[in-house]
């Protein structure tokens, strides 16, 4: 596989997570973690189709510490995730948490054969920029939990170093994001019976929600990612991502969900041009 399509396979998980919100939004009053543990269970299933064509003998060679990092990578992030917007609904919270991006751009670089150059900083760094725009354009309140604002903060090194360090994980195949995907729902479904009360989706539509997003960002998403941090271009994937808060946004406002404004417009440009930064540095480098 190519460096460039399994750099484009990557940026389908950009999109797929680009409607993350307005699913999640639809998946109500279904609780976080009862959530989590429905939609990686559907993850964990998808994964077995597509471990089914090169055989589960596969799995058989992955080491246990390597399913122990992919289970902590997955749970561990949307536990901090949901815990820091319990505690600190706010947009600085959702900014902070949105660092993750810039956050693998930058540790890409310590990679062996990776040359962070100073256009991908730039450009990690303007795009950051749109990202904000988009955060703190939604008028949300300022005032939160200080610990929210931590956990938002380790969220974001706990994605980043999760996405980073798969690259060292290059020679382990992707069908063991399987076991990660139903670890991480068994975790998920244990804590929730010890924290949360059990309330499942209201009608068709509900139901629907939390399948798509079993099926696209909380499961097919995390293979399709897995594939571009281990082949493809990390360093313009970190920046590409930038793009989910404003397909996000653009999906919350073609349903209706949210209003039109000048910050989505200024995003869009910022966004762009952080990318167009990101690929002109990559191109120069191959």
């Amino acid at each position: 596989m190519s460096r460039t399509r399994a750099t484009l396979i990557g940026f389908t998980a950009v999109l797929m997570w680009s409607l993350l919100a307005l699913l999640t939004i639809g998946s109500d009053p279904v609780p976080p973690l009862l959530l989590n543990a429905i939609c990686f269970g559907i993850g964990g299933v998808i994964g077995l189709f597509w471990t089914a064509r090169s055989g589960f003998g596969v799995l058989k060679t992955v080491s246990w510490k390597v399913y122990a990092f992919g289970t902590a990578g997955l749970f561990g992030y949307h536990f901090l995730y949901f815990t820091a917007f319990r505690l600190s609904p706010t947009a600085e919270t959702g900014l902070i948490a949105y660092l993750w991006p810039l956050f693998i751009v930058l540790l890409s670089g310590l990679l062996p054969g990776e040359r962070l150059r100073s256009r991908h900083v730039i450009g990690a760094l303007v795009a950051f920029a749109g990202a904000a725009v988009i955060v703190l354009g939604r008028g949300e309140d300022a005032e939160g939990s200080t610990l929210g604002l931590v956990l938002a903060f380790l969220c974001a090194l706990t994605w980043a170093g999760y996405s980073v360090l798969s690259r060292r994980l290059g020679e382990v195949p992707t069908e063991s994001v399987t076991v990660f995907c139903l670890a991480t729902a068994i975790l998920s479904a244990v804590i929730h019976l010890a924290l949360e009360e059990t309330v499942w989706p209201s009608g068709t539509l509900g139901w629907a929600a939390v399948l798509a997003l079993g099926i696209g960002p909380v499961g097919a998403a995390f293979f399709t990612w897995d594939i571009g941090m281990k082949r493809g271009d990390i360093q313009l994937l970190g920046v590409a991502s930038y793009a989910a808060p404003l397909l996000s946004t653009l999906a919350l406002v073609v349903s209706g969900f949210a209003r039109p404004n000048w910050s989505i417009a200024l995003a869009a440009v910022l966004i762009t041009a952080g990318a167009t930064l990101a690929a002109r540095a990559s191109a120069g480098r191959d």
